[in-house]
């Protein structure tokens, strides 16, 4: 169904403002002159809205038809369904999104991340891990136990991420992770990195993946991003000592070649093994520091002047060989800047405005909490035993009678009651884990879910552009569920209406000259003659055949079609070849390759009636259209429509307003 991007519209005299034209009506509901001009031009975005009469008049039959069909849907209280009720939920959660954030926040935070962008830093660091939901306590302590002895008893920092580190990939270099920049890795790692002086050790921070300490090797200005090429020799470690050896061999010829002027993208097609660059002549994508192995980033970054060509290096992957293509130092941030904001948009730095934005809806709203009432919910929840008949199983109803108030917001009071429900919801009904953590991490959710929802509502009342938004959607999927009932649907399913139809035009649907058989394609030449011999035996059905030919170990050895087909629309043969003969072979391209086999075994030359079965999809097509139509007149005669053909003319005299809604709106 063609999307409509229209709104919902004011009904009723007593809700225009007091300048509003009446433009036409409908039934007993109205449009307004400057309602309509901003609809249609929204819907012509991508031009110059045309004002002649006969356009406005074109776009003014098809939205009154639509506006007609939305009143109806709303007669027919479609918006109470529960499924229209869950997707309206859906899509507004989504589009609310773009809305629940403070844009100057937003804006700092991508700022911050470009003056960080100017530097790299290299840091060692110890992971000590700790899972969403799980009891922090143990792993703070032992991070910061591990935090003291490298600060007050100067134990060695890379010794003990040896020893201690829960961090597979840095463990084994002493926790060294190497240089990176801003916005690639989580934005507290990163925060911690770049505000603490070299030589100096973090104070321990937590992230998702756990708590950790850094300490800050160096900190160097940005060098930009490199563009380069490389001939790869896939060999990993697994492969064994001898295979590593042969790589490194081969590695050494290639590079003697180019010593003796053999083109490098030559090279890269007869030796690379990298499947994703061999296509682009070895050519990358353009990286910065932290985005490649270590060996191959330090030897691309070594390389001084384009063209030049590295010595062979090894890493995990292999043997590369590097030609440096390009250097390019760091954007000026105007040009990157809406590049930016969407990493930082979707970078976990994204959470902190998130954050900000929700502490000032708080402060608007009289956010209180009641402590006391918070921890006695959370207790009686952490008692859930482990065992027994009820173990680890989460009733919302064992709580309905504690009603103390564990926040307020927007003058409604939440009650302990309300987070049990929330709570077991959240978990399923099963709370697994140490209590304590889960049930605070769940009240904190809680609060989120509570303010989220609080000012998305709030939005459909304070912000138009997201009003307009939501009722366009809403009288899309209503309308959507009124033509289902009422055409799409009815056509698939009114078996005697669709009969009935079929019968009174039947003389539309026949079938041009053509035949009744089967195609057969086989895999390969084995399969084609044993196929041609069982065909000429003149017994063997179709099912025979694919039983024979595709067997366990070759399952493919054969595939056939069947039906009716006719000449004008079958494109493997001729009319003439298959009257003449009633097998037609096409024959194999590349000598052992796959082949076509076509058996003509009726032949009709004249025009016949289709049943149907066979016309269904021609009938059902043209019975909903049939429908459509009935309906759109029924809609027509139920929402009379009158045009103010004063207002229409001052309509075609002015120029539509212009488009100022966003698609965003800064808080």
């Amino acid at each position: 169904m063609r999307k409509l991007y229209l709104t919902c519209l004011i009904t009723g005299i007593t809700l225009m403002s007091a300048n509003a034209q009446k433009l036409f009506t409908y039934g007993n509901h109205s449009v307004d002159k400057d309602e309509f001009l901003r609809i249609y031009r929204k819907n012509n975005q991508n031009k110059e809205a045309d004002m002649s009469d006969t356009s406005l008049r074109s776009y003014l039959k098809l939205y009154s038809l639509f506006r007609m069909k939305v009143a109806e849907a709303d007669k027919e209280k479609l918006d109470t369904l529960p499924n229209i009720q869950r997707e309206l939920d859906n899509y507004r959660k989504t589009l609310a999104k773009n809305y629940l954030t403070d844009e100057q926040v937003t804006n700092k935070l991508v700022k911050e991340a470009y003056e960080r962008m100017k530097q790299d830093v290299r840091v060692e660091h110890i992971l000590i891990q700790c899972a969403p939901g799980s009891d922090t306590v143990a792993a703070y302590h032992k991070i910061d136990s591990i935090y003291q002895q490298v600060t007050t008893k100067k134990v060695d920092f890379e010794m003990m991420a040896k020893a201690f580190s829960e961090d597979k990939t840095s463990k084994d270099n002493g926790g060294d992770v190497g240089y990176f920049s801003a916005l690639q890795i989580v934005y507290p790692f990163e925060s911690a990195a770049y505000n603490t002086p070299v030589g100096k050790i973090s104070k321990p921070f937590k992230t998702q993946f756990g708590y950790h300490i850094i300490k800050v090797l160096d900190k160097r200005n940005d060098i930009g991003q490199v563009k380069v090429a490389q001939i790869m020799l896939n060999v990993p470690k697994s492969r064994g000592e001898a295979a590593i050896e042969e790589a490194r061999k081969k590695a050494d010829t290639i590079e003697n070649l180019l010593k003796q002027g053999t083109p490098f993208h030559e090279l890269v097609k007869k030796y690379s093994e990298d499947q994703y660059s061999l296509k682009d002549s070895g050519v990358l994508k353009p990286f910065g520091v932290g985005r490649m192995t270590p060996p191959f980033e330090k030897a691309a970054f070594a390389l001084k002047k384009v063209g030049d060509v590295s010595e062979p290096v090894k890493t995990d992957y292999g043997y590369h060989i590097i030609k440096l293509l390009a250097k390019m130092p760091l954007e000026p941030y105007d040009s990157i800047f809406a590049q930016l904001k969407h990493k930082v948009e979707n970078d976990s730095r994204a959470q902190s405005a998130r954050d900000i934005f929700f502490n000032k809806i708080k402060d608007k709203n009289g956010f209180k909490e009641f402590p006391a009432n918070i921890k006695e919910i959370s207790d009686l929840l952490a008692l859930i035993p482990d065992t027994g008949k009820n173990a680890k199983i989460v009733k919302a109803e064992d709580y309905k009678d504690k009603i103390k108030t564990v926040f307020t917001l927007g003058g409604k009071n939440y009650l302990q009651s309300d987070f049990a429900k929330f709570f077991e919801t959240l978990t399923h009904g099963r709370v697994n884990g140490p209590r304590i953590p889960v049930i605070h991490d769940a009240y904190g959710l809680y609060v989120n879910n509570v303010v989220n929802d609080f000012e998305e509502h709030k939005l459909v009342e304070e912000n138009p552009e997201f009003k307009n938004l939501m009722e366009e959607y809403r009288d899309g999927i209503m309308l959507f569920e009124l033509m289902d009932r009422h055409v799409w649907g009815k056509a698939s399913h009114d078996s005697e209406g669709l009969k009935t139809y079929y019968e009174a035009h039947k003389n539309k649907y026949l079938w041009e000259p053509g035949f009744e058989g089967s195609i057969y394609k086989f895999k390969n030449k084995a399969m084609y003659d044993t196929g041609m011999m069982m065909l000429s035996e003149k017994v063997n059905s179709d099912e025979q055949i694919v039983k024979r030919l595709n067997t366990q170990s070759n399952p493919d050895g054969v595939s056939i079609q069947r039906g009716r087909y006719e000449f004008s629309k079958f494109k493997d043969a001729t009319q003439a070849e298959l009257t003449q003969k009633d097998t037609k072979i096409i024959p194999a391209t590349t000598p052992n390759g796959p082949s076509t086999v076509i058996v003509a075994r009726k032949i009709y030359n004249t025009k016949d009636i289709k049943t149907l079965d066979e016309a269904r999809g021609y009938v059902v097509a043209e019975y909903q259209d049939y429908l459509e139509k009935a309906w759109n007149e029924k809609m027509k005669n139920d929402y009379p429509m009158t045009i103010n053909e004063k207002v229409f003319s001052d309509l075609k005299n002015s120029k539509a307003p212009k488009n100022t809604e966003k698609k965003k709106t800064s808080k």
